[in-house]
């Protein structure tokens, strides 16, 4: 089964753009493999826009642009798959892609027999130039039909930015994976922006085909193809990849991994946040709380209310997990230090149920004892907690 948990892996889009090769293509499959990456799990290699010539052969196919991959596609899927990993392209639902190369709109039979021909193992399908009398969710489905035939399993990553609410209709269609928001830019705004918007939408994930938040910009600190704004610190992608792994979405790396700083590796390859992502009952995490935080305001006059309030800044997740666990997590995406706490009878655990819990420290491994009525934490500002919890029966 192709997607029984969510697909990981790294894109070329993010840093990259249209600056790609088959040398830097290769050299990610070592460093995938050399340094971990496969190891904790992140098995396919996409190569995303850019990477065809302008125009389609006399016979109407897709060629590779012989400057930047001068031994064509099938040998680079090749390499690829001796590494251990799977392969990935790209293509768009239009005329043309996003970049403006040729596209897949009416040669959705033909371009999927390509790509099995050439050993592709992952789809990327974008949804730049489409038509405006064209139909979004046959053009989707038909190129669901078009890889079923090609003769090879390819996983499907559907990528129509949220256009007529895919988490309804995308699974469906045979999607593995599907887009359902704007893309993604290197900044804080962006990368929460995106995770809010789609709380109520997790729910629509299960094994085989899961709600995509794009690819993640951990570790890319301004450089690359999406950087706009302020790079994000250290602490707010932490936040990033938790709210990734504890929504249980993809987990596409679009970092230059040749570069990536030590802490950011360490943290992509979190044992304990991937096992998070990977649980295999695939749950959803449910929003216990949804706050704000009250802060002294210094622009205050005599006589007026010495305290501002920030709306809808702090999250508290509960996340069911196999073997009777479950995640408790904190986000914080004021500026401030604010103490966040989760009483126990809002996840089902009144006090005279005689039952706590036990919760480890996702990030330190620390175990603090048992709770009772209430967990309490504090938060800095742009960051968050995780806790795995099991129960505890206190009653005797």
């Amino acid at each position: 089964m192709l997607a029984k948990t969510p697909p990981m892996g790294w894109n070329s889009w993010n840093t990259f753009g249209e600056e790609i090769s088959e040398e830097l293509i290769c050299r990610t499959a070592d460093i995938l493999v050399e340094q971990g990456y496969r190891a904790a799990g992140y098995e396919y290699l996409v190569i995303d826009d850019c990477w065809s010539l302008r125009e389609r052969s006399e016979q109407g196919l897709l060629v590779p642009d012989p400057a930047k991959f001068p031994h064509g596609m099938k040998a680079v899927a090749d390499y690829v798959h001796q590494k251990g990993l799977k392969f990935g392209m790209y293509s768009c639902a239009g005329v043309r892609t996003c970049a403006g190369y040729p596209s897949s709109f009416d040669h959705e039979f033909v371009d999927a027999r390509t790509f099995a021909q050439w050993g592709v193992d992952f789809l990327k399908y974008d949804f730049c130039n489409f038509p405006q009398n064209g139909d979004c969710r046959m053009r989707y489905h038909t190129m669901s039909m078009a890889l079923k035939a090609s003769g090879r399993e390819i996983l499907y990553s559907a990528c129509n930015w949220g256009q007529q609410e895919p988490w309804r209709w995308m699974r469906s269609i045979g999607a593995h994976m599907y887009r359902s928001t704007g893309d993604i830019m290197d900044n804080f705004r962006s990368f929460t922006d995106i995770a809010k918007s789609q709380i109520g939408n997790l729910c629509m994930s299960a094994p085989g085909g899961f709600n995509d938040l794009d690819m993640l910009t951990v570790g890319m600190y301004g450089k690359g193809n999406v950087s706009l704004g302020a790079p994000c610190t250290f602490e707010e992608y932490r936040m990033q990849f938790s709210l990734w792994c504890l929504f249980g979405v993809p987990l596409m790396m679009g970092c230059d991994l040749r570069t990536l700083s030590g802490e950011c590796r360490a943290l992509l390859q979190s044992e304990a946040l991937i096992a998070i992502d990977q649980d295999e009952e695939c749950r959803p995490p449910y929003l216990v709380r949804c706050g704000g935080v009250t802060l002294p305001n210094p622009d205050a006059k005599p006589g007026e209310y010495p305290w501002r309030s920030e709306d809808e800044c702090t999250y508290t997740f509960i996340r069911h997990l196999s073997k009777g666990e479950f995640v408790l997590a904190f986000f914080n995406l004021s500026e401030h230090e604010t103490r966040l706490s989760c009483l126990l009878s809002d996840i089902g655990l009144p006090y005279p149920s005689g039952i706590g819990i036990v919760p480890r420290d996702v990030f330190t491994g620390e175990r603090l004892g048992v709770k009772r009525d209430e967990f309490s934490v504090r938060v800095p500002g742009h960051d968050c907690r995780l806790y795995r919890c099991r129960l505890s029966r206190c009653d005797g």
